[in-house]
């Protein structure tokens, strides 16, 4: 018997709406929970950037622990704690159960997280492996709200399982959250020791306790200073692509074009709201809501043909040199470490600035290729380095300038640490799990200026400790043979064999001083300046 053909309605009963948890959960890899390994990674790393954000809007000094624990094979339970300002009960099981909720995605401002999906996602990736309910506490400050807490992956919505209320005789302010997980434990580059080991390198300003499988250890803060508190702005006119533009026109609270440019949209005064529309041949009273497709068209044409100061760079919170050079300097225990911020600039409308910073020397590894460090908005970059516009600005780099050996395509060699961090309002990451950024031409110019300028002051340090290095070498060996010429010049002139010593070693050591005298007139001068 012949198979009954499918109808158009019967393919019409099978469709139905996805909730976003639903997605995920069959979709883990795009939230960076790509393998057993990366997924304990992921959720530290989600859990310590809300806690660091969190702490930092409130101009904490952040003080966050983190415990993981194997209690079966393959299985663990983890545990993070800040000291922030908590968040109040009735917020509380939206957001850590409800994914896309958030605070940050619609603002345009650096930040750790900006998607909603961290902290939920985490605890959707615990459900979905183990079954079993994260439990979160928080308080503000007054009682303790703990709750155990699923998420309904149907509906996206937070299902509470139990809730219960506690004195806080101590006053503590945070949140705490608990959870299980399927995942495996790894020491060595992409582990948790050496995400929070980052971490405590790009937040010198945060303390971190970490009691892990293989022992406690705490990751001190070595600076009380925390970056400036990052603003929000508004949209600039050169990153609004046509679909957002329709979408700000049909929400504004605006009662015509010129005060829907003037008040929606950053740099955009009214003279230049009026040019605008004059290029854009629309008339200034239009309402933004009436526009038809057409004429938004020669808005958004408009909009890129006029002549615009860059959008504001107070959205950016940069580390500093000084906070870098700390962070750095603790961390990899260099003899010499220097450090750059570029100022700000722009890619596609968003603002964005490069920090970088070389340390060289001390216990950094002395065989092999440098260490790269990337970060973006403060957080460890710990895979997909090869995507990443990172390495491709260092590859890119002739280190050889700077006194390193490098082949083609590759990292410079040598006992060098280099750090680079990109700060953003938007970082364009290549994919969802947020590991590697997208190679804009623009970024990677500004690395490679960022990297430039770090190499030329490096490079006068290196070239003094070579030079210092050579003449202790030729001392070492005109004192080595000091006896010998003086038993020679003893029998051809009668002097005393002990006066000619004295003598010989009195013209190394003027020699010494002279050559030193000569280095440091010579310290100033670099190499030819690139880029």
């Amino acid at each position: 018997m012949a198979d009954k053909n499918i109808t158009a309605e019967d393919l019409a009963h099978q469709l139905r709406a996805v909730s976003v948890a639903e997605f995920f959960e069959k979709n883990r890899h795009l939230l960076g929970y790509e393998n057993p390994t990366k997924a304990l990674i992921t959720i530290v790393k989600e859990l310590m950037d809300n806690s660091l954000d969190a702490c930092e809007e409130a101009r904490i000094l952040p003080d966050i622990k983190v415990s993981i624990k194997e209690i079966a094979p393959e299985r663990f339970k983890v545990k993070v704690e800040d000291n922030g300002p908590g968040i109040v009960e009735e917020k509380l099981p939206l957001a850590f159960g409800k994914l896309l909720y958030g605070s940050k995605f619609h603002r345009l401002k650096m930040s750790r997280g900006t998607q909603g999906l961290g902290a939920s996602g985490a605890i959707l990736y615990s459900q979905l492996t183990t079954g079993k309910p994260s439990k979160i506490a928080s308080s503000t400050g007054k009682e303790i709200h703990e709750i155990e807490l699923m998420i309904d992956v149907n509906k996206n919505d937070p299902k509470i399982v139990s809730h219960k209320e506690e004195k806080n005789s101590g006053k503590w302010h945070g949140i705490k959250i608990e959870l299980e997980t399927e995942a495996r434990y790894i020491e060595g580059k992409q582990s948790v020791f050496e995400y929070l080991r980052q971490t405590a390198m790009s937040n010198p300003y945060a303390k971190i306790i970490y009691d892990g499988p293989n022992g406690k250890v705490e990751f001190e803060r070595v600076v009380k200073e925390m970056p400036p508190l990052p603003r929000e702005i508004k949209p600039h006119p050169y990153g609004v692509e046509i679909g957002l533009l329709r979408r700000m026109l049909a929400s504004t609270n605006a009662r015509n074009l010129v005060g829907f440019l003037t008040s929606d949209f950053s740099r955009v005064g009214r003279g230049t709201a009026l040019q605008i529309c004059k290029l854009a041949k629309l008339d200034t009273d239009r309402k933004p809501h009436d526009l038809s497709h057409d004429e938004m068209e020669k808005l958004h044409k408009s909009m890129q043909m006029v002549k615009l100061i860059g959008p504001p760079t107070d959205c950016l919170s940069p580390l500093s040199e000084k906070l870098l050079e700390e962070g750095l300097r603790k961390e990899t225990k260099a003899e010499f470490v220097v450090a750059v911020t570029r100022p700000p600039s722009v890619y596609r409308g968003n603002p964005f600035q490069v920090e970088c910073a070389l340390a060289f020397g001390g216990e950094l590894p002395k065989e092999g290729s440098s260490q790269l460090f990337r970060f973006a908005n403060k957080v460890p970059l710990l895979y997909h380095a090869s995507d990443c516009a990172t390495t491709d600005a260092v590859v890119d780099t002739d280190w050889k300038r700077y006194g390193f050996s490098q082949s083609s395509g590759q990292l410079p060699q040598g006992q060098l640490g280099i750090f680079i961090h990109f700060a953003s309002v938007w970082v364009p990451y290549t994919s969802e799990g947020k590991q590697a950024i997208a190679s804009y031409p623009e970024i990677v110019k500004e690395m490679k200026l960022a990297l430039q300028e770090a190499g030329r002051k490096l490079a006068v340090y290196v070239r003094q400790k070579n030079r210092m290095h050579d003449r202790q070498m030729r001392k070492e060996l005109f004192e080595k043979y000091i006896p010998e010429l003086a038993e020679s010049l003893e029998k051809l002139s009668g002097d005393k064999k002990e006066k000619l010593i004295e003598a010989l070693e009195k013209i190394i050591k003027k020699s010494a001083i002279k050559s030193e005298e000569n280095e440091k007139e010579g310290d100033g001068r670099e190499p030819e300046k690139t880029g």
